[in-house]
């Protein structure tokens, strides 16, 4: 009986499969390690860096530790947990925006005039850097220009930036102009997916337009409702670029990011700056987890709705197909 041969490292790199195997753990390796060294390096450090009380140029020797004093000050310091309370305006308007990109989407994802037209317009504003809309709409709300125009040939007087919840009322509508074109998109891509014979197995039924869209449209769509929302909370609480160009945080208007940017750049106290950046890191987990458990309940009877229409939908093209049949014989 003959031995095992040994085994060759070099053979087997030759080998069609060895060469499979190294080319597939060259393209799995240098992604993971440029991930690695640019994400997870440095948010390890940002999390050392925020139980110290340091500046960006403070030698390591001189660093004072201070252990967990940087997350009670984010919720102790009136910018900071002001800030947060401010994202409660973007969360109100996130849900504003997409309610109106959903029912947008409903009606363009049928035959209307226009409508390729209308989506186009719709979406063009997320096309455009955050920065320049932001100074577009800083010259549109300036005393001077186009709303102040517009208000005094009605009679009115401009009274923005005056008052914080209008500061902040006009900066959320600036981040809804901009961003319900995407979420409208996404919205019509997924309910034209939906196959058209649960529409007519509905009205079989004698469904109703409110009653399809509840009972056939939101259960197919929900993955794509459900990603829309979990982006558009987690964007409500990073908003920044808007807030920033068009009153750089004043007036009451300064935003998570905007006053963590003026804490780290300004004021130069990295250490708090990096809590305020995890505190929020476990903000949108936790907003995330919640969302799931949301929808979960919410679409908990989506899938009986869907095998039933199934159902129907199989027995419909049984029938037509019975037909086509029939006419063929006679």
């Amino acid at each position: 009986m003959e031995g095992k041969k040994p085994f060759s490292f070099t053979k087997w790199a030759k080998s069609r499969k060895g060469q499979q195997v190294i080319i597939c753990v060259a393209f799995m390796t240098i992604p993971l390690l440029l991930l690695f060294v640019f994400t997870y390096l440095p948010f390890a450090e940002m999390v050392k860096f925020s139980f110290y009380k340091m500046k960006y140029l403070t030698p390591v020797d001189q660093r004072k530790f201070v252990g967990f004093k940087n997350y009670i000050d984010v919720f102790r310091r009136d910018d900071c947990f002001g800030a947060l309370k401010l994202s409660l305006y973007y969360m109100v308007g996130a849900i504003i925006q997409l309610v109106l990109a959903l029912y947008l989407a409903t009606i363009l994802s049928f035959k209307v005039k226009g409508g390729n037209f209308f989506k186009g317009l719709m979406f063009f504003p997320y096309l455009i850097s955050g920065i320049a809309i932001g100074f577009i709409f800083k010259f549109f709300y300036t005393r001077g220009f186009v709303l102040d125009t517009i208000l005094q040939w009605c009679g009115f007087k401009l009274v923005l930036f005056r008052s914080q919840s209008i500061n902040n009322w006009s900066l959320v509508a600036t981040s809804v102009w901009r961003y319900f074109g995407q979420n409208m998109v996404l919205f019509i891509g997924a309910i034209m997916s939906v196959d058209a014979d649960l529409y007519e197995a509905a009205e079989l039924d004698g469904a109703n337009k409110f009653q399809q869209f509840k009972h056939i449209i939101l259960p197919s769509i929900k993955t794509i409702i459900t990603l829309n929302v979990i982006l558009s909370i987690t964007g409500s609480l990073s908003a920044f670029e808007q807030p920033y160009v068009i009153t750089d945080g004043a007036n009451g208007t300064g935003t998570y990011f905007v006053i963590m940017n003026e804490i780290a750049h300004v004021s130069q106290k990295v250490g708090l700056a990096s809590a305020m950046a995890v505190v929020l890191l476990l903000i949108i987990f936790a907003c995330t987890i919640l969302q799931k458990l949301f929808f979960k309940y919410i679409f908990r009877d989506a899938e009986s709705e869907d095998e039933s229409y199934k159902a129907k939908r199989a027995r419909l093209k049984a029938e037509k197909q019975a037909k086509k049949a029939g006419k063929g014989v006679a």
